[in-house]
């Protein structure tokens, strides 16, 4: 299924998008495709998304979301990560799973900015770690106009996820990433050549890049003091948000284990559905049109449910 979801042919009902530029620090922007309302902004809700590794903005399940949110009368802002999207130009860092921070500079603008006052932030595999860790480190003061959070298949443990990659099962997968990684990397060199260097070892997994590359371009001691610092599952706790969690027992590699290990199912404010099947980032139904890919349309009515005061619609289980 995770397969699956990747090459499914799709067709978008969405207008066309408004580039904006998102000022996260003072030396980098992130890329946003923003699919407005013709009413004034203050006057609808908005939701933004944030795609996984080595995903885009134009990555299907953004774009899917978007168009499921867009016709609620939603605001839409679709957002590129650090890097994302042929956007290297834009900072002179490299992305991480710890920039939770980012999201934060972007919430800032679209309520300083835009007078937005509902807004939602929807986030998926290692986008869902860094909108958790963002509603987790505003911890028991979080801005009013933050309405609610989901991740899909969020990798909250980093760890977890790194060691699941490396299984033989998942070499394809990993060859995947490494390879787009890889490939991102030496795109970046030539915008900052002085500031990144070549690569001299040889990286065949995930976690070989983030001890060599990742991790010390952005402060850290290794992968694993990576790993443990940016794992959204260490503030899971601290969030007072309405927050949804959605996974899949078969993820091939965010281990279901990994939510139980972190408590997420007993949570006060977050509601966690784990169906069987759904791969990662796919859960494509029996059911088609707006039903086919059944997260997408969860994720919105989990926010129609927060933004109507009815906790029960918010928190119930999917049909």
């Amino acid at each position: 299924m995770t397969i699956a979801a990747v090459y499914w042919p799709r067709r978008f009902a969405l207008p066309a998008a408004e580039e904006r530029l998102f000022r996260v620090d003072a030396w980098s922007q992130i890329l946003g495709k923003c699919h407005w309302q013709a009413s004034a902004r203050g006057d609808a809700p908005c939701i933004v998304i944030v795609h996984g590794l080595e995903g885009s903005a134009e990555s299907g399940y953004a774009r899917g979301i978007a168009e499921k949110a867009f016709a609620r009368g939603y605001h839409v802002v679709r957002l590129n990560q650090r890097n994302c999207g042929g956007t290297e130009q834009l900072t002179p860092t490299l992305y991480n799973s710890g920039m939770s921070g980012d999201y934060r500079a972007v919430l800032e603008e679209l309520v300083g900015v835009d007078a937005v006052r509902e807004v939602f932030f929807v986030g998926y595999s290692m986008g869902g770690n860094l909108v958790l860790k963002m509603a987790g480190e505003f911890g028991a003061a979080p801005p009013a106009e933050l309405r609610g959070v989901c991740g899909v298949c969020p990798a909250l443990d980093l760890a977890a996820c790194a060691d699941a990659l490396e299984r033989r099962d998942n070499y394809l997968y990993e060859r995947h990433f490494v390879g787009g990684l890889l490939a991102r990397y030496d795109r970046k060199r030539k915008f900052f050549p002085d500031r990144y260097a070549p690569v001299t070892r040889k990286i065949s997994t995930v976690r070989e890049f983030d001890d060599a590359i990742t991790a010390p371009a952005a402060g850290y001691r290794d992968a694993e003091d990576y790993y443990e610092r940016a794992s959204a599952k260490n503030v899971m706790g601290e969030i007072r948000v309405p927050t949804l969690v959605i996974t899949a027992e078969d993820d091939p590699f965010v281990p279901y284990v990994s939510f139980l290990a972190a408590g997420i199912n007993k949570l006060e404010w977050v509601r966690f559905e784990a169906p069987l099947h759904g791969g990662h980032c796919a859960f494509i139904s029996r059911h088609g049109g707006m039903e086919r890919f059944w997260a997408e349309t969860r994720v919105v009515e989990f926010c129609e449910g927060v933004r109507a005061g009815d906790v029960a619609a918010a928190f119930c289980l999917p049909r």
